[in-house]
């Protein structure tokens, strides 16, 4: 069997920042009100560019940064549940973009775990022989399916999209992971209901293009499936805490975190947070974390990390992986 190792970072955002002091001018809020109740400043969001094209400029980036030419790349993964279509996948859309011939290209949505998902598949794939260098994104253009009426959600969401590539490897980087669903949540978290609208079905319209969300059920949920994801993860691979550089969380609410890292007993400083400037952006929230860690010099050879992503589904996940 082979190894799986973390080549490349890298991240986009569109160029538009909205500020809470923005949002107020929309809704019936504050900056007051959104930063102390979720750790957010400012999003950026989409004036055109739509997912698969955030994709495309992290996934030319990766390839600069690699070295890797897009003939290299044989697997193209895009975590997303935002995608420019049902069909063509957002994968096919990239993979056409850069001119990856010997890839094949996919999408899976999982929400907020979506990237935690898809580097497990990606790592699996290398490890069996079938891919030697793959290509994982995690990309969303929220603000496609944000009700900017509802102050409960608008304040949350932002776009954007980061990745990594993930190859082949005498070094083992990715050492263990704990993944779950529960279904039985999973219309406490929605978003881009599609109807069976046909010539011999009507049915009433609704507003649940939108998401919606049961805050209070997802921060139970959150608090209480992380912190156990994360122990299970450090049991399986035969570490403790103390071993632990940075954990990466989903930047979903910084309260959550806080409960998080008080229930693992681990400083919130080992947490590494962006969401003040990016708010939630779901399946790229932790790549995108990465990506700026990469960019500070924080992702230095042999440094362990925890990414744990957990959202719509209900899912969540965390992996242990290594610089």
């Amino acid at each position: 069997m082979f190894n799986t190792e973390f080549i490349a970072f890298d991240s986009y955002a569109p160029k538009r920042i909205v500020t809470n002091d923005d949002l107020s001018k929309l809704v019936d809020t504050s900056d007051e009100w959104i930063s102390s109740r979720t750790g957010i400043s400012q999003r950026h969001i989409s004036e055109g560019e739509n997912t698969s094209e955030l994709c495309i400029h992290v996934a030319e980036g990766l390839l600069e940064k690699s070295g890797f030419t897009p003939e290299e790349i044989d697997l193209i993964i895009v975590a997303t549940i935002t995608p420019d279509y049902a069909t063509p996948n957002t994968a096919c859309l990239v993979q056409a973009a850069l001119g990856a011939e010997n890839a094949f290209a996919f999408d899976i949505s999982a929400a907020c775990s979506g990237f935690v998902f898809a580097s497990s598949i990606a790592d699996k794939y290398i490890k069996s022989g079938m891919c030697k260098n793959a290509l994982v994104i995690g990309a969303e253009t929220l603000s496609k399916i944000v009700n900017w009426e509802d102050r409960s959600t608008c304040v949350l969401f932002g776009d954007g999209a980061a990745g990594v590539i993930m190859s082949r490897s005498e070094r083992n980087c990715y050492l263990a992971e704990d993944m779950h669903s529960d279904g039985s949540l999973g219309l406490r978290l929605i978003g881009g209901e599609t109807k069976v609208r046909n010539a011999y079905s009507s049915p009433e319209e609704t507003d649940r293009h939108y998401l919606e969300m049961d805050g209070r059920t997802i921060f139970n949920f959150s608090t209480k499936r992380v912190p156990a994801s994360v122990n299970i993860l450090l049991e399986k691979a035969g570490l403790t805490k103390d071993d632990i550089d940075y954990i990466v969380p989903h930047q979903a609410n910084s309260r959550i975190v806080e409960v998080v890292a008080k229930k693992l007993d681990i400083p919130m400083e080992k947490f590494y947070m962006n969401i003040e400037s990016y708010g939630n952006t779901s399946a790229a929230s932790i790549p995108m974390a990465l990506a700026q860690m990469d960019k500070e010099g924080l992702l230095t050879k042999g440094k362990k990390l925890v990414i744990t992503g957990f959202g719509g589904g209900l899912t969540w996940g965390s992996a242990l992986i290594e610089i």
